[in-house]
C-alpha cells in the first residue's frame, strides 16, 4: 500500500529503527524492492532521482510503484530523491508522489531555506512530507574538489528545521556519496548533539558501503531513514555481468531476473541491517 512519507518516519522514529530508501530506476528495480519488503513484512521507501525519473517518466515509475503496492500489505512511499528544484518537487507532486526530499545543500544557507520552506509548503496542501538537507553530503564530483567534509550543526539543524517544518532532516556528518572515500568517517558525536537539538525524524545518505557497526550506531543516535543506492546497483550489475558469460544467454528476460534477484536480496540485507523487517 502507498503511505507517505512522514507517516512511516514518525512510527519509525517511535520504534528506533530506520527506513530503507532504495533508489529504482526501472521495473525490475521496483520488483526487486517491493518483494523485500512483503517478504520481510517491513515499509520501505522507494526513491526516485531526477535522472531516475528523466529515464523512465513520472507516469510509468507512478504507474508501476501504484500497481504493485496495491499487491501488498506493507507501507510503501513514493519518494523524490535529491529534487533540486521547486518544479521537480511539483512535477512529483502532480503525479502522485508521497514524499519529497528537496537537497538544496549547494545553494547558501538563506537560500537553501527559502526553497525548502516553499516546497515544504506545496507539498503540504498534498498533505505530503518533505524532507530538508544541511551540511553537505558530496558526490564525487564534490570530493574532487575538496574531500574537507561540510558539516551540520546543532544550531543549524535547529534554525532550518523552526523556519522550514520540515517534516524530515537529511544531515551531513561525515558522510559521501557513493562508495566510502578513504578517511571517510562518520561524526556520532555531532549526530548525537543534532538529535538532542531537534525533534523531527534524521536521514543518513550515502550509506552504501558503510560498515554494518556503523549503520547500527547511526539508528541508535536517532536516524530513521537511511539511502541506498551504489549497492544495489553494484549487486544489479554483478549479477547481469555473471549470467551473460554465457554467450548462449541471448533473452534479456535471464538476466535481468538474476539482477532484479541479487537486487532484493541487498535489500533485504539492509532491512535486516535497519531493525525494520516485520515492522510493516
Amino acid at each position: 500500500m502507498l503511505a507517505t512519507l512522514q507517516s512511516v518516519l514518525r512510527k519509525a522514529q517511535r520504534g528506533r529503527y530506520a527506513v530503507g530508501a532504495f533508489n529504482v530506476s526501472n521495473l525490475e528495480h521496483i520488483q526487486a524492492v517491493v518483494a523485500a519488503a512483503a517478504d520481510l513484512r517491513s515499509p520501505a521507501i522507494i526513491n526516485t532521482s531526477e535522472k531516475a525519473i528523466a529515464y523512465a517518466g513520472h507516469a510509468d515509475l507512478a504507474a508501476i510503484v501504484r500497481s504493485l503496492a496495491k499487491q501488498v500489505r506493507v507501507p510503501l512511499v513514493l519518494n523524490l530523491d535529491h529534487g533540486r528544484s521547486y518544479l521537480a518537487a511539483d512535477q512529483c507532486l502532480r503525479h502522485g508522489w508521497t514524499g519529497i526530499m528537496f537537497d538544496g545543500s549547494k545553494l547558501s544557507y538563506e537560500q537553501n531555506v527559502a526553497v525548502t520552506t516553499r516546497v515544504k509548503r506545496r507539498a503540504a496542501r498534498f498533505q505530503i512530507g518533505t524532507e530538508g538537507e544541511i551540511g553537505q553530503v558530496k558526490y564525487k564530483e564534490d570530493l574532487a574538489k575538496s574531500a574537507v567534509p561540510v558539516l551540520a550543526t546543532p544550531d543549524q539543524a535547529v534554525d532550518f528545521v523552526r523556519r522550514t517544518k520540515v517534516d524530515a532532516l537529511a544531515v551531513g556528518i561525515g558522510n559521501s556519496h557513493g562508495l566510502p572515500v578513504p578517511g571517510e568517517r562518520l561524526h556520532f558525536g555531532l549526530l548525537k548533539r543534532i538529535r538532542a537539538a531537534v525533534n523531527v525524524p534524521l536521514v543518513l545518505h550515502g550509506a552504501s558501503g558503510t560498515s554494518p557497526a556503523s549503520i547500527r550506531r547511526a539508528v541508535q543516535l536517532g536516524i530513521c531513514k537511511i539511502n541506498i543506492d551504489t549497492d544495489l546497483r553494484l549487486a544489479f550489475t554483478r549479477a547481469v555481468r555473471r549470467v551473460l558469460r554465457d554467450r548462449s544467454v541471448y533473452d534479456p528476460r535471464e538476466y535481468l531476473i538474476s539482477g532484479r534477484q541479487e537486487m532484493m536480496e541487498v535489500v533485504k540485507q539492509k532491512m535486516i541491517l535497519f531493525g525494520s523487517r516485520g515492522k510493516g
